[in-house]
C-alpha cells in the first residue's frame, strides 16, 4: 500500500502491520540478521487482511473513500485519458460556473465532448469550484456543451463527483430546478451517445443532470443516490449521527445499483480506492468508456434516444417472481 495519506480509521489494522514490516526490514539490514521468513509470513498475512478488508466494506467505509481528499478529481482523468483538450466556457447568459467544466479532447484519437463536476483538493480550490456544487449557470453550460456535441455526432462523456446542486438561495433566484429539470428532458433527445461515469459522489438532482445517459457507469468505491446519508439521517432522526444506519438503507453502492438496473456497470478500482493508483483508475475508465462509445455507435439515432427512454421508464419497477 502506498501511503500517500493518513490512514482511513478502518484502514488502521492494515497500516499497523505494514509498517511492522517496514521494521522489521529496517532490522534485518541493520543487524544482518535473517528475517526474511517473519517478513514473508506477515506479508501474506497483510495481502490476506487487505484483500477480506476491502472485499466487505460498509456503505459508509465506501463513502470515506469516495470522499477522500486525495481522490482524483475529473480534471485529473482529464489529463491522464485525454489529449488534445480544449475548455469551452460560459453559458451564453454572461457566467461560467466552475463546478461544471466541460470541453471537447480526443481519447485513443476519437473526438469526444469531455463535461464533469469539478471538485477541489486545497481551501482555495474548493472556493473556486464551489465544492463540486454546480449553480444553474453550470447546468446551462452543459447543456450548451450538449447541443454542440449533438450537432456534431460527438460522443458526450460526463464525469460525475458532487455532494448536489449548491442549495443556496442565489441559486434558487436563479433557476436551480428549472435548470436541471431542463437538462433531465433535453438529455433524453440527444442523438449522440452519451456515456456518464460516477467518480466518486453522486448525489440526488445534482448528479442526475448529468446523467441521463446510454450507459451509467460507476467506479468501484463511488456512490449514487438520492441524498446523502447526512441529509437523509438529518430528515428522519434530526441528526447527521445517523448517517451510518441511512447509508444502509439508502443502497447507495456500486453493487446494490448495478443489482437495482440503475447502472450498467461497475468501473474496477485499484486495491484501497482509486487515490492509491491513479493511473490505474484512469486506465480502466479509459477501456471502459471507450468500449461503450463503440458499442453505442452501432447503434441509430432513433434507437439511443429509444433504448435510453426504456432504460430510465424501468427504474423503479419491481416485479415479484
Amino acid at each position: 500500500m502506498v501511503k500517500t495519506t493518513k490512514p482511513l480509521d478502518f484502514e488502521k489494522s492494515l497500516f499497523q502491520i505494514e509498517e511492522k514490516i517496514e521494521e522489521l526490514k529496517k532490522l534485518g539490514q541493520e543487524t544482518g540478521m535473517n528475517l526474511e521468513s517473519q517478513v514473508q509470513t506477515l506479508v501474506e498475512q497483510a495481502d490476506e487482511f487487505k484483500r477480506q478488508l476491502y472485499l466487505n466494506l460498509t456503505p459508509s467505509q465506501k463513502l470515506l473513500i469516495a470522499r477522500h481528499q486525495n481522490r482524483p478529481t475529473f480534471l485529473d482523468y482529464v489529463e491522464m485519458i485525454a489529449t488534445d483538450w480544449t475548455e469551452l466556457h460560459g453559458d451564453r447568459a454572461g457566467t461560467d460556473d466552475r463546478a461544471i467544466i466541460g470541453g471537447v479532447a480526443q481519447i485513443e484519437g476519437r473526438s469526444v465532448m469531455l463535461i464533469g463536476t469539478q471538485k477541489g483538493k486545497t481551501t482555495k480550490e474548493n472556493i473556486e469550484y464551489n465544492f463540486g456544487m454546480p449553480q444553474p449557470e453550470g447546468y446551462r453550460k452543459a447543456l450548451r456543451l450538449f447541443y454542440h456535441a449533438d450537432r456534431f455526432k460527438l460522443p458526450i462523456i460526463t464525469m460525475i463527483d458532487t455532494p448536489g446542486a449548491y442549495p443556496g438561495i442565489k441559486a434558487e433566484q436563479t433557476g436551480q430546478g428549472i435548470a436541471i429539470a431542463e437538462n433531465l428532458k433535453e438529455m433524453a433527445k440527444l442523438e449522440t451517445p452519451m456515456i456518464s461515469v460516477i467518480l466518486g459522489e453522486g448525489c440526488s438532482g445534482g448528479a442526475l443532470g448529468l446523467a441521463v445517459a446510454n450507459r451509467v457507469y460507476m467506479l468501484e468505491h463511488s456512490l449514487y443516490t438520492v441524498i446523502s446519508p447526512e441529509g437523509c439521517a438529518s430528515i428522519l432522526w434530526r441528526s447527521a449521527d445517523m448517517s451510518c444506519i441511512a447509508a444502509e438503507s439508502l443502497k447507495i453502492t456500486s453493487e446494490n445499483l448495478l443489482n437495482f438496473g440503475i447502472i450498467d456497470k461497475i468501473i474496477p478500482e485499484p486495491t484501497g480506492g482509486a487515490h492509491y493508483d491513479w493511473d490505474l483508475a484512469a486506465d480502466n475508465i479509459k477501456q471502459q468508456v471507450l468500449a461503450g462509445i463503440e458499442e453505442l455507435f452501432r447503434l441509430s439515432a432513433d434507437k439511443l434516444k429509444k433504448d435510453k427512454y426504456e432504460k430510465f421508464r424501468k427504474m423503479g419497477i419491481f416485479t415479484e417472481n
